[in-house]
């Protein structure tokens, strides 16, 4: 199954309405049954794209010793960089989500990851935080890496431009939804959105089936991902299939997260997916390496928060559908604190 490519240049031009308002109910429509959206953003270009998975692979080369010097476990790892081997899946910890697992047809059931993903990954924040808030450690600031004069420029510059993207997703998928145009983007305003590449060394860990990122979903509102040079992600349709994802050139993919979930009520579903070395991805290593291009598989990755201190809460005629009572009032911090205890990134209350 291809996803529909949906261009968002028609509704920042603004002029044909009744374009625009069929174009908004595609989006809602689409993040509702698939989880997943493509779209082409005028904004972010290629270009864009490539210039920061090339100073990522350049960064990701780098030696561990060197890396892990911008690692900053007291800070829940949602700043700097997190090593291979810390991140654990959820599949591997949450028990309804293996019991729901093997619920699923054979062909569509997900790798088991053995124990925490292979991978790389580095937390970067982007746009303004809020000057006073109760979730100090989701607000930190950012970590900078010796010898890349050109990091914060590339990392913000690309962020922002993602960010510029989701915004106006959240706002046509609200149009779509019958909401008001900022029920979603009023509450991302001064959000910990974190610009979150992963990095997995294909030269290492390059072996079909090597699971990178076990069967999970995300935490946050919206996911978007540049184009990855190296394939490898597969998501999970809302009627359990497993559809290998293919992002053209030029295109973002856009995901779905537990936060829209819980203003939707479950009428939007946090979209499940994996990273594994697949066929296509053993073509693309091979390619690689013939044109002596780098073998660390990057993920132009951005999470798009609620604010820390805004409320999770079914809105408006969400709050009427029957599942609305399994998604009772939470502080969008307090969520995220527990979603990160479980899969390793955090310790419990305790511990802080």
């Amino acid at each position: 199954m291809e996803l529909p490519v949906i261009d968002l240049g028609p509704y920042l031009d603004r002029k044909d309405e009744t374009q625009m308002k069929s174009v908004c109910k595609e989006v809602s429509q689409t993040l509702s049954e698939t989880g997943a959206l493509l779209v082409k953003d005028p904004r972010c270009s290629a270009q864009d794209n490539d210039r920061f998975l090339d100073m990522m692979e350049k960064y990701f080369e780098q030696p561990d010793d060197f890396k892990k010097k911008q690692e900053r476990p007291h800070l829940h790892y949602q700043v700097g960089v997190t090593p291979e081997g810390v991140e654990v899946p959820r599949s591997l910890v949450d028990e309804e989500m293996q019991k729901k697992l093997k619920e699923l047809p054979e062909e569509s059931q997900p790798l088991t990851p053995t124990g925490p993903d292979p991978k790389w990954r580095y937390m970067w924040r982007v746009g303004p935080r809020p000057s006073t808030t109760r979730f100090q450690e989701l607000n930190s600031e950012p970590v900078i890496p010796e010898g890349f004069p050109e990091w914060k420029e590339t990392m913000d510059t690309w962020g922002s431009k993602m960010i510029s993207a989701i915004e106006v997703v959240a706002e046509m998928a609200a149009i779509g939804f019958g909401l008001s145009k900022d029920a979603f983007t009023g509450l991302m305003k001064q959000g910990p959105h974190l610009l979150a590449p992963t990095g997995s060394n294909l030269q290492r860990h390059g072996k079909e089936g090597t699971v990178f990122a076990g069967y999970h979903y995300d935490l946050n509102f919206l996911t978007i991902h540049g184009r990855s040079r190296f394939p490898g992600l597969s998501i999970w349709l809302r009627n359990g299939k497993k559809v290998e994802v293919k992002v053209p050139v030029g295109c973002l993919l856009i995901q779905t997260g537990k936060q829209i979930e819980w203003l939707t009520a479950g009428d939007c579903i946090a979209g499940m997916h994996e990273v594994v070395v697949s066929k296509r991805t053993i073509d693309a290593i091979n390619k690689a390496s013939q044109e002596n291009r780098s073998l660390w598989r990057v993920s132009s990755t951005l999470f798009s928060h609620i604010a820390s201190d805004a409320v999770l809460k079914p809105l408006g005629h969400f709050a009427q559908l029957p599942l609305a009572d399994k998604y009772p009032p939470i502080c969008a911090g307090e969520y995220v604190e527990q979603e990160l205890s479980a899969i390793n990134l955090k310790g419990s209350r305790g511990d802080l």
